[in-house]
């Protein structure tokens, strides 16, 4: 199978490490500083290294964030208007929506995930209202043109990485992980105006957590339309499946690949 056997060749070398850039003007002079490669404007890959003493990071020109993970914020494309980024810390999203010219709301129930969220904004120069509530409690006082859900799972889509994971999963675990999604992007579609866009995403390569999460969503809310992700969103490697979603698997980006994640993007009728 090729996929195994990219995902084999990715996980023989020492990940790459991913950046997003603040400012996508800047990626040509970065691809330049770093020695690195662009797949996409504001992003550079680049060999492993310490973070901290790469030139841009001190004044918050970039973020360490793996191209696959970058992908669901990046499908909502320039800020227009007032958006939701639900389970948000440790914040590459909500950088990554900030920096499009989003107002954004970044929602976590995690108080230290939250501060590094809040440290990240302070190096990067970003705004964001920050919110420590549990989404299936809390609730914004109006509904937003855009809301993202990258939801809690079972993260095995980031093997290549981590290759514990695929040893600590358990079937039950990705049962009740799924239930919570279903429960997440229930509240979550409440909260988009008509009109508005709805992503929702998982770094996760089990079908429970994706691609039957979109089947289901599609019976109960017939008001939202998918909206086809277009191959021209997509980094070079990656491809918008026949349904117009996202799926990615590590490997699937060379060389050195990227994480596994499902990614489906829907507009609100009326």
């Amino acid at each position: 199978d090729d996929g195994i056997h990219a995902a084999e060749e990715a996980m023989a070398a020492p990940p790459p490490l991913d950046l997003t850039l603040a400012d996508p003007a800047e990626t040509a002079r970065f691809v330049e500083e770093l020695g690195g490669v662009s797949l996409l404007p504001g992003h550079v890959r680049i060999d492993s290294a310490h973070v901290p003493e790469l030139p841009g990071f001190e004044d918050g020109r970039w973020w360490v964030q793996d191209i696959a993970a970058s992908l669901p914020a990046r499908l909502l494309g320039k800020g227009a208007g007032s958006a939701l980024d639900l389970c948000a810390a440790p914040g590459g999203k909500t950088m990554q929506l900030a920096s499009a010219g989003w107002r954004v709301t970044s929602v976590d129930a995690s108080e230290s995930r939250l501060a590094r969220l809040h440290d990240n904004l302070a190096r990067t120069g970003l705004a964001a209202e920050i919110v420590q509530a549990d989404v299936l409690e809390w609730a914004p006082p109006t509904p937003v043109d855009a809301v993202l859900l990258d939801a809690p799972c079972s993260a095995t889509g980031i093997f290549r990485r981590h290759p514990d994971v695929l040893h600590r999963v358990r079937p039950s675990q990705i049962t009740d992980l799924a239930a919570l999604q279903t429960s997440l992007l229930t509240r979550a579609a409440e909260w988009v105006k008509p009109g508005g866009t709805l992503v929702f995403a998982t770094c996760s390569l089990e079908p429970a957590e994706g691609e039957k999460q979109r089947e289901r969503f599609a019976a109960a809310r017939p008001d939202f339309a998918l909206d086809p992700v277009g191959a021209e969103e997509l980094p070079a490697g990656i491809a918008p499946t026949a349904e117009g979603t996202v799926r990615t698997l590590p490997g699937m980006v060379k060389p050195g690949g990227n994480d596994g994640f499902f990614i489906a993007r829907w507009r609100r009728q009326g």
